[in-house]
């Protein structure tokens, strides 16, 4: 834990300053100049749905259908066939029915099990298991009193983690727009932002880079290079070794990458402030340093608070009616979409 190993931490963090101010005297070698002390700022959506304990286990309603959200290729929540006043009561003689989108469910079979005491198990849940489940629950309240009858519904969902990134801007003074110092910058600026969050399996994407002619107060005009990058934690299949405990995780792994992108862009500014030569042809311009967090959904999947409260922040799977045809954040509406997860209208 890191809380048990200070000193590991300590020069963790060592490290990474010391390849940050690296990574700012090989720009400097080449292309930057100095400038004053700068802070960028952040704006940061709420951190991923987890499932809680008190989730494990779902009851049903006679009222009106359950819905019950399932981590895709995940072991479900044990879906009781009760409601919560049954939970606490003898039930004699119980008998418990499933059926899904497929029809009726077997008690075992290699990736749904119906228990004992009739409650319904995923063990691998894939997107095809979306859908509604109803449960025929048949019991007698007392050994003499005839056999009642129950039916539940439930709408089980499929959804993932979002694939949240970091979108970064900054500005750089610029040589002019037609020259190709320009180009060489915007290249060796990648390669080192790049290598900064190489080892927390990050990475670096231009988004954008256009060069501007600015009018300057008392100035006049001059040339500035607008970058806009985004940062974004590689899929788990794709990190060379495996996660096994939180620092794994790709919010934590982002978050160390932000902060060895922002120090490299603040010491730009310090080891640039100490110079005593002119200004270069391009530095960084303090203060122009922005992030943003930003949430996005793989296609067939969305995020929609009102629909899904117990689940704000989970990507769903769309439901019928609705799509998503790219790594937007929402489902867009589209009647002739019938099936769940639709990536296309129609």
């Amino acid at each position: 834990m890191e809380a048990s190993t200070p000193g590991r931490a300590r020069r963790g963090r060592a490290a990474g300053a010391a390849l940050s101010r690296a990574a700012v005297v090989l720009l400097l070698s080449a292309f930057v100049g100095p400038a004053s002390p700068s802070a960028g700022y952040f704006i940061r959506l709420p951190r991923g749905f987890r499932l809680t304990q008190d989730s494990l286990k779902i009851v049903g309603s006679s009222d009106y259908p359950v819905k019950v959200y399932v981590l895709l290729h995940q072991k479900s929540p044990h879906v009781l066939c009760v409601t919560q006043r049954l939970r606490n009561s003898e039930l004699i003689d119980p008998s418990f029915q499933w059926y899904g989108p497929k029809g009726k469910i077997i008690s075992v079979n290699s990736t749904t099990q119906v228990t004992s005491t009739g409650s319904l198990v995923f063990q691998n849940f894939e997107e095809s298991m979306t859908g509604v489940y109803t449960c025929f629950l048949e019991y007698k309240p007392t050994v003499d009193e005839g056999a009642a009858n129950l039916q539940l519904k439930y709408v089980m969902y499929a959804y993932r983690e979002p694939r949240f990134y970091y979108q970064f801007t900054a500005r750089y003074h610029a040589a002019p727009c037609n020259s190709i110092y320009n180009i060489s910058f915007e290249k060796k600026l990648l390669q080192i932002l790049s290598k900064l969050v190489l080892d927390l399996s990050c990475e670096v994407s231009l988004l954008k880079s256009e060069c501007h002619h600015v009018k300057m107060q008392k100035a006049g005009l001059q040339n500035e290079l607008f970058f806009t990058f985004s940062v974004l934690s590689l899929d788990t299949e794709k990190v060379p070794k495996p996660c096994i405990d939180h620092s794994c995780e790709p919010s934590r792994r982002l978050l160390k990458a932000k902060n060895l992108i922002e120090r490299f862009f603040n010491q730009q500014v310090e080891v640039l402030g100490r110079r005593a030569e002119p200004l270069p042809e391009i530095y960084y311009i303090e203060g122009t340093l922005q992030m943003v967090w930003i949430n996005r959904c793989f296609p067939g999947y969305g995020i929609n608070t009102l629909k899904h409260p117990k689940c704000p922040e989970c990507c769903v799977i769309c439901s019928p009616g609705s799509y998503n045809p790219r790594d937007g954040t929402h489902c867009l509406q589209c009647n002739s979409s019938l099936a769940y997860g639709a990536k296309a209208c129609g």
